[in-house]
């Protein structure tokens, strides 16, 4: 595994998220493990990996629910490993579980969630609305929110969480086990307040959804960072190469080996019993390897071309199969 740690280099802005060496563990299991990184302001930065990776005990830790047995950290510059309370007003959180009241109504919980922060009940009355208007819920506004689906539940915990317009948000995981219409409409939101200016830090093991959104990605397993850069600069090494898939009626034999002899500067690989993956430093013309695997007696019955994706990074960096990370969007009930 790469175990490198980098940020954009042209990148001017001010950390305001600094962490150094963070490390947490659980008895005798670490879940965080030496972990350093700095957020920018006004950047969206997403922590990715699968599950049981860290990501939401280092979010626990920054954010004071957890506190962490060596290491340190800052929020906007105030020292907060020692007392995280500091920073508190800074910031937003958005937990994996919602942490919102099933007895009282949408509304009802965005009041209450704005007097925790101090605001007029004037104020935290017109930004419940408000609110409930942006996270199109302003239907639901009077229904108890234990009534609401997992995707209006969802809407509400990030409308909890930005009620106060924090500097700083952190949401861990927000579109696992929803729909997808809701994990659509929660992605726009987010880009939204990017778009606004707000910093956001951003968990999920849904590689797509941190190419997607994020300026820059941490790819997370095991505790560790073993890669951190722009979503430009990750892809780079695989946009250097032309790929492409062809699925086959049936395959015998070492074809790969044999396309690799007949064919020299293309790399063959077998993604399943019925398809290959043929990749090469220049374009590949379509009709000689489909001529060639028809006079091998092997019929191909579709040719596409590939393009490159951060899960391939992911997986040449990490050695985590694809196969793994989609078991756990069936396990979590999403299907984005």
């Amino acid at each position: 595994m790469k175990n490198e740690s980098t940020h954009s280099s042209s990148d001017d802005r001010r950390p305001v998220i600094e962490v150094r060496q963070l490390t947490k563990r659980f008895g005798e299991v670490t879940a965080v493990d030496g972990i350093t990184f700095d957020v920018f302001q006004g950047e969206l930065f997403g922590f990715l990996g699968p599950n049981g990776a860290g990501k939401t005990t280092t979010i626990n830790v920054v954010t004071g629910l957890a506190r962490p047995d060596s290491g340190n950290f800052r929020i906007s510059g105030l020292e907060c490993t020692q007392n995280p309370r500091v920073a508190q007003h800074l910031m937003g959180v958005v937990p994996d579980e919602s942490n919102l009241y099933p007895e009282l109504t949408g509304f009802e919980n965005l009041c209450f969630c704005a007097a925790l922060y101090g605001m007029p009940k004037r104020e935290r009355r017109i930004r419940a609305a408000e609110l409930l208007k942006t996270v199109g819920l302003s239907d639901a506004a009077q229904r108890k929110f234990g009534g609401y689906s997992k995707g209006m539940k969802r809407k509400l915990t990030i409308a909890a969480g930005i009620i106060h317009s924090p500097q700083i948000l952190f949401l861990d995981e927000p579109t696992t086990g929803i729909d997808v219409a809701s994990a659509r409409q929660i992605r726009q939101l987010i880009a939204g307040l990017h778009e606004g200016g707000t910093t956001i830090f951003l968990t999920t093991h849904y590689i797509e959804e941190a190419e997607r959104l994020c300026e820059r990605i941490a790819f997370v397993v095991k505790g560790k960072v073993v890669q951190m850069d722009t979503v430009a600069n990750l892809l780079q090494p695989v946009q250097q190469k032309k790929a492409m898939l062809f699925s086959v009626s049936n395959m015998f034999g070492d074809l790969c080996g044999k396309l690799a002899a007949a064919f020299p500067g293309l790399e063959c690989s077998t993604v399943s019993s019925r398809q290959l993956r043929i990749e090469s430093a220049h374009s590949i013309s379509i009709g000689p390897v489909v001529r060639f695997m028809e006079d091998q007696g092997i019929e191909v019955t579709e040719a596409r071309r590939l393009t490159p994706s951060l899960e391939e990074v992911f997986v040449r960096i990490t050695d985590i199969e694809l196969d793994a990370m989609r078991k756990e969007k069936e396990k979590s009930g999403g299907s984005q």
